[in-house]
């Protein structure tokens, strides 16, 4: 993936601004920073957690076919030798004998150092992509665990349980949100890849005959959920991998790719895993984990469609496609454009005159009442002007403005993200107007 010029000063503007208004910041940066980390700002971890929240309530509060689960970081090791990873889970690397730099095989153009541009290699040698660890107060073979790279297989080892406590009939899916961890080498590009991210997976169990036409189901639907959140169609595309790519347990799988500033790369993947984990499982744990139709008895393992995004990369998605600038008033305008379910502040509370002891009473007791149905802030650090440019720049979609005249009229200045369009409303009818507006 490389970086044009025109994508290099927006991914540049995007980072700045992250950092200058507490989306995201260097992890660990008070001690030189900890490469390839990255830490929530105040602003940034709304944001996450209504991505989140957008999520859950499509795929499992809007369907009846859907639960949820939460599992463990830390599983029994065996897990990961019979799904494949502690085998297969690996990276060839390779490091340049000029600058000691280390690379992904697969990763160098013609062959040629990324860094210094030398030709000249080590050999090849495979490294486990997963962050190993020990169990216990003894550090020893028999101790050794790991951080997983993946939720799926948190999943796949509680059917059973999650079949037996719901009676879900198939095809039903069970969904999880959490931090997964893998120990890559060729991270970067901001938070797209990170040694420590948050997955939100899917596993959809059907028929194995059902299997292809709710594949093609689930890639419609997850393409839809981005659109539905403001994300611009021309920035998104289909990719179906090719024979050659796809994992050894796959059938077909399709990524959901955004076309980034350092071009196009995977969103989300949406594969059909078929039958092989649950068989995998059940073959190096002994219990049985097949599927039993009530109705005839019939027993079989289910095929498994996983649709499974990162959290991080959608935010990173969301926040790079909402950048926006535009000339009003012969100045630049920065306005962050996300969806209102996205938006980190849905109101922002200013005072006209932070001065005006009365005027700053009534600002707080309206951002007080305001926040108990959405996220408010209160803000009286500026000039107006100002005060809205630094709303607009993190999102914000409606500044109320307190006024002089608010005092008298029991009215305030509600201001439109976008439009810039204002309106007096009166403050009996505040809540009511922002909720039906946030709410369409």
């Amino acid at each position: 993936m490389h970086k044009t010029d025109k994508g290099a000063k927006l991914m540049e503007k995007v980072v700045s601004l992250c950092k200058r208004r507490g989306f995201i910041y260097q992890s660990s940066e008070i001690y030189g920073g900890l490469a390839n980390s990255w830490d929530y700002g105040p602003l940034g971890v709304e944001l996450k957690q209504n991505v989140k929240a957008a999520w859950w309530k499509a795929v499992v509060h809007g369907r009846d076919d859907m639960t949820g689960l939460d599992s463990g970081i830390i599983m029994h090791p065996d897990i990961w030798k019979a799904s494949g990873h502690t085998e297969n889970f690996y990276d060839i690397l390779v490091d340049c004998k000029k600058c000691k730099g280390r690379f992904r095989e697969d990763h160098l153009n013609g062959g040629k150092c990324p860094n210094c541009g030398a030709s000249d290699f080590t050999k090849g040698r495979a490294f486990n992509l997963m962050f190993k660890t020990h169990f216990g107060a003894v550090e020893d073979d028999a101790s050794v665990a790991y951080l997983r790279p993946e939720t799926a297989q948190g999943i796949f080892v509680q059917f059973k349980n999650v079949l037996d406590a719901t009676n879900l009939k198939l095809p039903f899916g069970i969904a999880q949100i959490g931090k997964a961890f893998r120990n890559e080498v060729t991270a970067g590009n901001f938070t797209f890849r990170m040694r420590e991210f948050e997955q939100m997976e899917i596993e959809y169990f059907t028929r194995p005959e059902d299997a292809e036409p709710w594949h093609k189901r689930w890639i419609d639907d997850r393409l839809n959920w981005y659109y539905s959140l403001g994300m611009k169609r021309e920035n998104l595309r289909l990719r179906e991998h090719g024979r050659n790519e796809l994992a050894h347990y796959a059938q077909g799988c399709s990524d959901i790719e955004y076309n980034f500033p350092f071009g196009w790369a995977e969103l989300e993947g949406i594969a059909n895993r078929t039958d092989f984990d649950l068989k995998q499982h059940s073959k190096f744990s002994g219990k049985d984990l097949q599927y039993q139709d009530k109705v005839t008895n019939e027993k079989f393992f289910p095929y498994v469609i996983e649709p499974s995004g990162g959290v991080d990369r959608a935010a990173l998605a969301f926040l790079v496609d909402a950048y926006h600038e535009e000339e009003v008033e012969g100045r630049t305008r920065v306005v962050l454009r996300l969806s209102k379910p996205l938006a980190p502040i849905k109101v922002a509370v200013l005072p006209l005159l932070k001065s005006n002891h009365e005027i700053v009473t009534l600002s707080k007791k309206i951002k007080n009442d305001l926040q108990r149905y959405f996220t408010c802030m209160y803000n009286d650090t500026a000039a107006i002007g100002k005060l809205y440019r630094r709303q607009d720049e993190v999102g914000t979609f409606y500044c109320v403005t307190v006024d002089v005249q608010s005092l008298e009229d029991k009215q305030v200045t509600v201001r439109e993200r976008d439009t810039m369009a204002q309106e007096r409303v009166p403050l009996d009818n505040l809540k009511t107007y922002l909720i039906e507006k946030l709410s369409t």
